[in-house]
């Protein structure tokens, strides 16, 4: 069992954008299911972007129903994301989002998946079981305090520690592991199947590998884009299996072989993994070499950047040059005790990127080489993330009035989760099939709310006059989107970037656009430096404030300020061609009101008193365009 769930169960853990282009028709047969439906789809060769979230819980993960959410069910959270209203799991109120979402992976996690639900069903082969009869007889009313007294003992028993009921690691495993649970996998599978409607929402059938090595987050998120005939034909692997990740890679490889399931895989938090994210040295204490990094970037192509539990694009302490580094800091660790780590480089995306450069130039590949992605890790079942309407991560931070007290993560209180994110992907329809490519080719990209449609194209003959209606078309035709590469030409031309930024139609204007490049020096070392390429309200110089509207009385903003749209072809000023070097964007809007200033006006409290801020300035990361000098 070996470092799992000890510091894990401490916790209680615009629409598709339509292009002016002619769309095509084509039956879409990436599953069974849907070619028998013999649906056709509209498809639109430049694509449209299409809104989801690829990590959002419910009661078949075992904390959600041990810890107050027991009603959550996949059923809730694909309704909730199709934009019905459903009674809240945590609440029992009404709640709709604002807009509906693309698609949606329901992703519970994959230890015990189920069995706790099965076990309060007097399932035969789980409820009859050793672990089961205990759990019943200590809990048989599922009281808060009855919750408290599982958890405790799965904590002690997944480490084979003294416990009232004598259970121990194996016993959990044997009784609500493996094959046990699938019949839990495959209820998910036909509710998934039910929900799955090509061109109109988008479910993808995955699961949550849920390692916490030492405390330290290493959890993944799974998906594939085949449905449930072939996701019938395995149960999902776990971390009671194994807490490697390559191990998991291995499995992956395995299966996808034997299933002919397209797998990703997608690190989260990487935040809080207690320098373990990106790292030069392997678990097993061996370098990172080129095995292990072309095994991670078969599976591991895009990264969770933004979500509830932080931000982890960057840190002051690893960024100090960056202004705007300290957005919605989280250092709680998934540990028992409260700890709080400092940060380190291979905690936070960009830091990772860069060491992705140095290790491409020691061993030959990059093992870093990622798209971005945002989502909400939401344990509601409802991918609820808006500032004015979030629901948050739990039951312990549902409603305002519970935020200022201890969540079960570390130390963190309600106020301490972010209101984060989503995914935008550039897709061609629609579907399963076409979603899951967009995710392989890396061109997606990370929100931590807003609706914004970016469009970022790196090559070498782009000019300021392609930034017009045609500039989508030119840009795939002369060079590649967010995600791709550039190589050296003989000329050591310069490459150039379009890039435009649309306001979410229902939110905030614009601030500016930033170019983040990642570049690595002649001594082997990489540096970063952050451009303002396109400023608002006729401003030139950066570290010029675009101001703030934000009524701290009333929690309203106006958009005054900031403009709805950007666009702007920029070149890199210090290019040197026989650097590497990574480039992505990241938009900020005009300052809105966090949802901690709306919660303090709701309680008549100061919002200092939440320990937040009033006011953040949302934002938007593509996922880089890396530029290969060899």
């Amino acid at each position: 069992m070996k470092r799992l769930l000890f510091p894990f169960l401490a916790l209680f853990l615009l629409n598709g954008c339509k292009n002016n282009t002619k769309e095509e028709t084509v039956t879409n047969n990436s599953s069974v299911e849907e070619e028998a439906t013999n649906t056709s789809v509209a498809t639109n060769p430049l694509k449209n972007v299409y809104w989801g979230d690829t990590h959002n819980h419910t009661g078949n993960s075992f904390d959600v129903f041990l810890f107050g959410t027991p009603n959550s069910t996949p059923e809730i959270a694909y309704r909730f994301a199709k934009g019905e209203e459903v009674e809240s799991p945590t609440t029992g109120k009404p709640w709709r989002l604002s807009k509906p979402l693309d698609f949606l992976v329901v992703a519970d996690h994959a230890e015990l998946i189920g069995s706790i639900p099965l076990m309060y069903k007097n399932t035969p082969g789980i409820s009859d079981t050793k672990t089961g009869k205990a759990f019943l007889g200590i809990a048989p009313n599922k009281s808060e305090e009855n919750m408290q007294t599982l958890y405790d003992i799965l904590n002690y028993a997944a480490f084979d520690q003294p416990n009232q009921s004598n259970l121990t690691a194996k016993d959990l495993i044997n009784d609500f592991g493996g094959e046990k649970v699938s019949d839990a996998w495959n209820s998910y599978i036909e509710t998934a199947e039910k929900h799955n409607d090509p061109g109109k929402f988008t479910t993808l059938i995955g699961w949550e590998w849920s390692s916490n090595n030492s405390g330290a987050n290493l959890h993944r998120v799974v998906f594939m884009p085949q449905g449930g005939d072939v996701a019938k034909q395995f149960i999902p692997y776990s971390a009671l299996e194994s807490d490697n990740p390559e191990d998991l890679w291995a499995w992956l490889e395995t299966t996808s072989k034997r299933t002919g399931a397209e797998f990703v895989a997608i690190p989260h938090n990487p935040n809080i993994s207690l320098g373990l994210m990106f790292p030069e040295t392997r678990l097993n204490g061996q370098p990172v070499d080129k095995a292990y990094a072309e095994a991670r970037m078969k599976w591991e192509r895009s990264v969770e950047i933004t979500q509830i539990k932080g931000d982890s694009e960057t840190h002051p302490a690893l960024s100090p040059n960056d202004e705007f580094a300290d957005f919605e800091t989280y250092d709680f660790a998934l540990t028992p005790d409260g700890t709080r780590p400092a940060p380190t480089k291979a905690d936070y995306v960009r830091s990772g990127l860069k060491t992705g450069l140095e290790l491409e130039k020691k061993i030959g590949a990059n093992p870093y080489k990622i798209g971005f992605v945002g989502s909400s890790d939401s344990h509601t079942g409802m991918s609820a993330i808006e500032e004015t309407n979030f629901a948050g991560k739990g039951q312990h931070d549902s409603e305002p009035k519970k935020r200022a007290h201890p969540t079960g993560i570390g130390s963190s209180k309600g106020w301490d989760m972010g209101a984060a994110g989503w995914v935008g992907v550039w897709a061609e329809s629609n579907t399963r099939q076409s979603i899951v490519d967009a995710f392989q080719r890396k061109e997606v990209y990370a929100t931590t709310g807003p609706r914004i449609t970016l469009r970022v194209f790196g090559g070498y003959n782009f000019a300021e006059s392609d930034l017009n209606a045609e500039m989508v078309k030119t840009g795939y035709d002369k060079g590649v989107p967010m995600g791709g590469d550039l190589n050296k030409t003989d000329e050591g031309t310069v490459p150039g970037f379009l890039i435009s930024a649309l306001k979410d139609p229902d939110g905030a204007n614009l601030d500016r656009v930033q170019v983040v490049k990642g570049w690595l020096k002649a001594d082997g070392t990489a540096d970063e430096k952050i451009y303002d390429v396109a400023l608002s309200d006729g401003r030139t110089d950066g570290k010029q404030k675009v101001g703030n509207t934000v009524d701290i009385k009333t929690g309203k903003y106006t958009n005054s300020i900031g403009a709805t749209e950007l666009k702007v072809f920029w070149q890199d000023p210090d290019f040197n061609p026989n650097q590497s070097a990574f480039y992505y964007v990241r938009v900020l809007e005009i300052p809105t009101p966090r949802y901690s200033l709306l919660d303090a006006i709701t309680l008549g409290i100061d919002v200092k008193e939440t320990n937040h801020p009033a006011t953040i300035q949302e934002r938007i990361y593509s996922s880089p365009i890396w530029y290969n000098p060899n």
